[in-house]
């Protein structure tokens, strides 16, 4: 896999490979829910976290331990804009302030992006990598209320990116998610670990 070199951020909805392997990802960090971290921890399984600087500032050590148990936290801006035909300014203040927040929190500056609602442009792509970061993500595969829905297909795919958000049935969400990887015969993975 290669990254653009003419100045801004790789997108991917996928990762191309042909291992058995998925990506589970979780946005925003609205809900806090105090099972995440023994799921996590029983899952044993790398998990990438976008967090959004408004939903995680009441509590940002909520997150934490979750660190310990698996999870990597990225980007996912700072007040969840669209960010698409948003002025570069505008796009570059909440990408990069929300790397730097996240930055302070947790001792780590993020690499990775994804962007509210996947909206995007070519001012995103160009913010993102002038903000220090990599690539910006889409999904394959979402869930909520404990199921699983495809964009094609009905059975997770090597690569895929499979989107949870923190909400009010996140356990049962979580093992949806583990339940739809296992059955495809794959194993989840840490999306960092396949971007150059």
């Amino acid at each position: 896999m290669t990254l653009p070199t003419d100045g801004t951020a790789g997108w991917f909805s996928r990762i191309p490979t042909t291992q058995k392997i998925a990506f589970i990802t979780i946005d925003d960090g609205w809900e806090k829910n105090p099972l995440a971290l023994k799921l996590f921890q029983a899952a044993r399984v790398p998990i990438t976290l976008f967090l959004e600087i408004n939903a995680i500032k009441a509590d940002p050590g909520f997150f934490t331990p979750l660190q310990s148990a698996g999870a990597v936290i990225e980007n996912h801006t700072i007040s969840h804009p669209n960010l698409k035909g948003r002025p570069y300014a505008f796009q570059k203040q909440e990408i990069c302030g929300g790397a730097d927040q996240l930055a302070q929190y947790y001792g780590r500056r993020p690499v990775l992006f994804r962007p509210p609602g996947g909206t995007h442009d070519a001012n995103t792509l160009k913010a993102v990598h002038d903000c220090g970061m990599k690539a910006a993500f889409f999904w394959t595969e979402t869930t909520d209320h404990g199921k699983v829905f495809f964009q094609q297909g009905n059975t997770v795919q090597p690569g895929d990116i499979i989107l949870m958000h923190f909400r009010p049935r996140f356990v049962d969400d979580f093992l949806a998610v583990l339940k739809a990887i296992h059955d495809a015969g794959l194993t989840p993975a840490r999306l960092a670990d396949y971007i150059p």
